[in-house]
């Protein structure tokens, strides 16, 4: 291979590529796979809720402006989530912008460097948010080494923090940064080759199954706060806490001893130092809330990040859910489990956001007549809840979310009884939705006509497909479950009827959760069960009505452009299945992907759906969806899979629901052949710039930034971290 020379100039210095130096970065540049490359010319877009936030009154500005505070308190506990070596890339790129800043970098290669940065950021951490694969520089090895060089820095220094798996920064670069494989490229667990930070050591499947049973089953506690350290014939459990010398009540203080012939023990004080600045903040924030709900929330918030009680995040989530429609919405914590490879630990993240008046009453209208709509699914009454509990459902526009990545919109609480006792919560991120889909980029494998019918009513058909998921997909259905008391919430003796028309043998045990139960397949299960509620009920016309789609025209748009966005997001979710272990990346898109294969598979008209092309390397491919079929053999196919995906999370039957979602999601080689023209075609996801509130002499302002990779860097230079 003929080595090139290259000259880069920076600031009146001038760095040259020599042979002796090069062999590092030149494999790191030229044989890594162009999948693991950072997005290149990723659009930027600014977060703005700044006329919204003018409105707030100076109470409600401190009140969002110290929750902001303790959300970003929490960056690093994402970062250490993310990977061994996230928070030490953190501290690099920070300490190199400080030491040069002023100073006039540009080039290519700065301009590489940067979009690294950016990405990174945007998901703090260098796995993707969206897809769980590792992503890595476009530029080279010594061209960060020269970045060290300019910028002072000792490439053989130590790093920060402490517990950086390796010794020096050059390390951090070469294998923290650069190096990559095909199993360390995905977050999966350490026994079998892939990467997790939520664990030290060769914690594999059996060793989680073991924990899961054994302990936290056993003393009922939720592990969503928990990192697992596996040592020498033990378990260290760590917990998120600002204290690190009690336990908290209601969890064990002697060893455990296991059936395997391990011990587990808990450790108390992971991330100390971030619970306290959390604690901190909040304390702060206590002095603004709007009513005695908010305060209480808050109090039990404090306790749970001091003591690690997960007990007390579950009684925060209780006063969270009858905080009804507050200005200023928050909510903090370990919440969704999709990034752990077990599915039962939580990632940190943290959301602050304004209410969007207007657009709430829309929502409102669609939550006063949910009872209605969730009468329509496709299951029998044995299978739902006695009475619908209507949840708030407000449309925010996101002030600060701490976290890898942001949603469209949420359904949380997580906790099953919290759900079923108390209730729940929808939130649509309405500046996230329009951000998301309001810049404008082209629109792959679809036709002329089809692309003008997606560019019109994509972003209002999303609006209506996010709304209906998460009140209707997560907030229906009922687990057929044991109580504490020993009692059923069904009835025993007479078992309904499951899918094959006899009565169901399986329902959930005393202390047995949806997510304990499906383990790490829960996430896509319950992502596609909602996502084909939405698929379902969205050619219902007088929900439509609800949303202001009146015509006729318009609702058959609405429809046509939900399931052609569906059907192209199945296929656009090859990106994130990896060949090589059949293993999905990402649970919405395993989602997306089996909903498109029902609809090419598992209908009762072939002509329904295609994947039509007539080259050989599938450049010409696009989906072709006949629109004129939607309402009947569309509609069919999804309420079949519906059904299905219902009654097998209803009755806890994880053998036979598990092998079923898995065989609608197995990509075959039809279909893993389209993946290479996926990638070719495929477009960088947007990157999102938070804005920062100030307070300067009793005064809260909002700072917003550029829309570049640096004015992503200075919003987090402007922050702590």
């Amino acid at each position: 291979m003929l080595r090139s020379f290259t000259r880069w100039t920076y600031h009146r210095v001038t760095f040259t590529n020599s042979p002796a130096n090069t062999n590092i970065g030149r494999k790191a540049s030229t044989m890594v796979n162009k999948m693991y490359l950072a997005d290149h010319n990723a659009p930027m877009i600014m977060l703005s809720a700044k006329a919204f936030f003018d409105q707030l009154t100076q109470r409600e500005k401190l009140y969002a402006h110290y929750m902001s505070k303790a959300s970003h308190a929490g960056s690093r506990v994402v970062l250490r989530q993310v990977s061994h070596e996230s928070e030490a890339i953190y501290d690099l790129i920070m300490e190199i912008h400080g030491k040069l800043e002023g100073k006039a970098l540009d080039g290519e290669q700065y301009g590489l460097y940067m979009e690294y940065v950016a990405q990174f950021l945007s998901n703090l951490g260098n796995y993707k948010s969206f897809g769980d694969l590792k992503f890595v520089p476009r530029t080279s090895v010594e061209y960060f080494l020269q970045l060290l060089e300019l910028a002072g820095i000792d490439k053989l220094g130590k790093p920060t923090p402490a517990s950086c798996p390796y010794s020096t920064w050059e390390e951090v670069i070469v294998k923290g940064i650069f190096h990559i494989d095909e199993k360390s490229a995905l977050l999966g667990f350490p026994s079998k080759g892939h990467h997790s930070s939520y664990y030290f050591g060769d914690v594999g499947p059996d060793d989680m199954k073991l924990l899961k049973d054994e302990v936290f089953g056993k003393f009922k506690i939720l592990p969503e706060n928990t990192r697992i350290q596996k040592t020498n014939r033990k378990y260290i459990i760590l917990v998120a806490s600002q204290n690190t010398a009690e336990s908290a009540p209601k969890y064990p203080a002697e060893t455990v001893k296991l059936s395997n012939g391990f011990e587990a023990v808990f450790k108390f004080g992971d991330h100390s130092r971030e619970m306290a600045k959390i604690v901190q903040y909040l304390q702060k924030a206590q002095k603004y809330t709007a009513n005695d709900t908010q305060t209480k929330m808050l109090e039990e918030y404090i306790r749970h990040f001091e003591t690690g009680s997960s007990h007390a995040h579950k009684d925060s989530q209780k006063f969270w859910v009858k905080d009804l429609s507050p200005i200023i919405e928050t909510n903090v914590g370990f919440i969704e489990t999709y990034r752990e490879p077990s599915g039962i630990i939580g990632e940190f993240e943290s959301l602050v956001a304004i209410q969007n008046k207007d657009r709430t009453e829309k929502f409102s209208n669609m939550v006063k007549n949910a009872g209605k709509f969730i009468a329509l699914l496709p299951w029998d009454k044995a299978f739902e809840k006695p009475k619908f509990q209507p949840p708030d459902f407000t449309s925010l526009e996101v002030l600060t979310f701490a976290g890898s990545g942001i949603p469209a919109g949420i359904n949380i609480p997580n906790y099953d009884d919290v759900r079923l006792n108390v209730g729940f919560k929808n939130v649509s991120l309405g500046n996230i939705l329009s951000s998301s889909l309001g810049s404008k980029m082209p629109i792959t494998f679809v036709s002329d006509e089809d692309r003008e019918v997606l560019d019109k009513y994509q972003s209002d058909s999303f609006e209506v497909q996010v709304g209906i998921h998460e009140l209707l997909g997560h907030g229906s259905g009922k687990l057929l479950s044991e109580l504490e008391d020993g009692t059923f919430n069904f009835e025993k003796e007479k078992m309904p009827l499951g899918l094959d028309g006899k009565p169901v043998t399986t329902y959930y045990s005393k202390g047995e959760t949806w997510g304990s139960k499906f383990g790490q397949l829960a996430g896509a299960f319950e992502e596609c069960r909602a996502e084909v509620v939405a698929m379902y009920l969205i050619t219902n016309r007088d929900l439509l009505k609800i949303f202001g789609y009146k015509t006729v025209e318009d609702q058959n748009n609405i429809i046509h452009a939900g399931f052609l966005q569906m059907a192209r997001a199945g296929l656009l979710a090859l990106e994130f299945w990896d060949p090589s272990t059949g293993k999905w990346g990402q649970a919405h898109m395993q989602a997306r992907f089996s909903i498109m294969k029902t609809f090419l598979r598992h209908t009762q008209d072939d002509g329904f759906f295609q994947l039509s092309h007539t080259k050989d390397d599938f450049s010409d491919l696009q989906i072709k969806l006949d629109q004129s079929k939607i309402e009947t053999v569309g509609h069919a196919a999804m309420k079949d899979y519906l059904t299905s995906l219902h009654v097998y999370k209803s009755t806890g039957d994880v053998d036979r629901g598990s092998k079923y979602f898995l065989e609608r999601s197995n990509v075959d080689s039809e279909l893993a052949k389209f993946r290479q023209i996926v990638l070719e075609k495929k477009l960088p996801r947007r990157q999102f710039i938070q804005a920062n509130t100030v307070l300067e002499d009793g005064e809260v302002t909002l700072r917003e930034y550029d829309s570049t990779p640096k004015g992503m860097l200075k919003s987090f230079v402007e922050r702590e971290v």
